[in-house]
């Protein structure tokens, strides 16, 4: 792997429109009270009919073409959406994974009646999708699967369990990678990806609660699920190819760095007035290692635009922004002398809270850091 093919990408021109509607929409939904900011929304923040309103607007399914419901706006307008969203703290948890996901890899390798009965919904801001990947007692080495898809008439029943499937509980479909094939020397071989729909009486979610009580993760464990042979996606045994093609959308958005900007920019709104000069140097420094993880993020995007399929450059980007988050909020924690208390009617010191309690998942979703430097190692050669 050359770090170095990351070309960095510059925004064309009416980009720049487009962020000015967005961040103009989203100030008068904040000042109209529909919307309130928080950190970590992408997961945390569930809001439908914030959704339908993106939606409406055609700011969700950018990527799609216009006979699937979407604007064809492309990766790079979706990334200056994303950024602004996530900037604003914005709720956008209902549509995100079926935005960023679900809807691309349904693009690619759907059959045109799956493009069809779900990609106008996910568009609409009105479908929404969970991602049926990791399993208990295998972290991220999704290679080393368990759930067992078998083959029966008209289609295929799945056993199985899956763990931290965010918004599963609300999904209406949810992307599963189950082993169809018997185990080989190639563990990467003989495996598929079906869409589930949910809810069905087969599948069972159970709850995984944040320190906070919040509920997004998931444990489902599917009981063998029926699942039609219409809802296979793409070809049996290519679910390898697809699930890492996936990978490189889920780990390498803005929201590996963003989650929690809003606290970041409270927090040097809160040191311009009470901080010195040696605090306004280490803030500084934060923003530009933010600034450099979002050069890295967008240039993702810009081979995403290109056609590519960049997983371990979404690997290091995903390692990278996760720790960054971490760093974020122990430097807001030591600057600002503010006492995190998540019922406090200070915005800082509720955000503060808030960021701390979330923390512990930045590092789960989409891959352990260990997985991730593991996946790069491999590919430069030194493991």
């Amino acid at each position: 792997m050359d770090l170095w093919s990351l070309e960095p990408v510059a925004l064309a021109a009416e980009l720049d429109v487009l962020r000015a509607d967005v961040r103009a929409f989203l100030a008068e939904e904040l000042s109209a009270g529909r919307i309130a900011s928080h950190c970590d929304q992408w997961l945390g923040g569930w809001d439908h009919a914030f959704s339908r309103r993106l939606g409406e607007r055609g700011w969700i399914g950018m990527a799609f073409p216009a006979r699937y419901g979407g604007s064809a706006a492309g990766a790079l307008a979706r990334f200056v959406v994303t950024e602004e969203l996530l900037a604003a703290g914005a709720p956008v948890a209902a549509h995100w994974i079926a935005d960023r996901q679900s809807g691309p890899g349904l693009l690619k390798f759907g059959t045109d009646e799956q493009k069809r009965a779900f990609l106008p919904g996910i568009a609409r801001g009105e479908c929404f999708f969970a991602a049926g990947m990791s399993e208990p007692d295998t972290g991220s080495d999704l290679a080393s699967v368990r759930t067992r898809g078998s083959r029966v008439e008209g289609g295929w029943r799945l056993s199985g369990t899956k763990v931290w499937a965010s918004g599963a509980h609300r999904a209406h479909a949810m992307i599963t990678l189950a082993r169809t094939e018997p185990r080989t020397a190639d563990r990467h071989a003989g495996l598929t990806q079906f869409i589930v729909e949910l809810p069905d009486p087969a599948v069972r979610i159970r709850p995984i609660l944040l320190l906070t009580g919040e509920h997004h993760f998931n444990e489902v464990v599917l009981d063998d699920v029926f699942v039609p042979d219409t809802r296979v996606l793409g070809e049996p045994g290519s679910g390898w190819h697809q699930v890492t093609s996936e990978l490189a959308m889920e780990r390498s958005g803005p929201e590996r760095v963003l989650s929690t900007f809003p606290l970041l920019a409270l927090a040097m709104d809160h040191l311009a007035e009470h901080g010195d000069r040696a605090s306004a140097a280490r803030i500084g420094a934060v923003v530009g290692r933010m600034w450099a993880l979002r050069q890295l993020s967008l240039a993702v995007a810009g081979r995403l635009e290109a056609g590519a399929a960049p997983a371990v450059e979404a690997a290091v980007v995903k390692d990278l922004g996760t720790r960054f988050e971490s760093v974020v909020i122990d430097t807001v924690r030591l600057l600002s002398q503010v006492v995190p208390d998540p019922g406090s009617g200070e915005r800082l010191s509720r955000m503060l809270a808030e960021s701390i309690l979330h923390s512990p998942g930045f590092t789960l979703r989409g891959g352990t850091n260990e997985i991730l430097r593991g996946v790069v190692a491999k590919e430069l050669g030194v493991r």
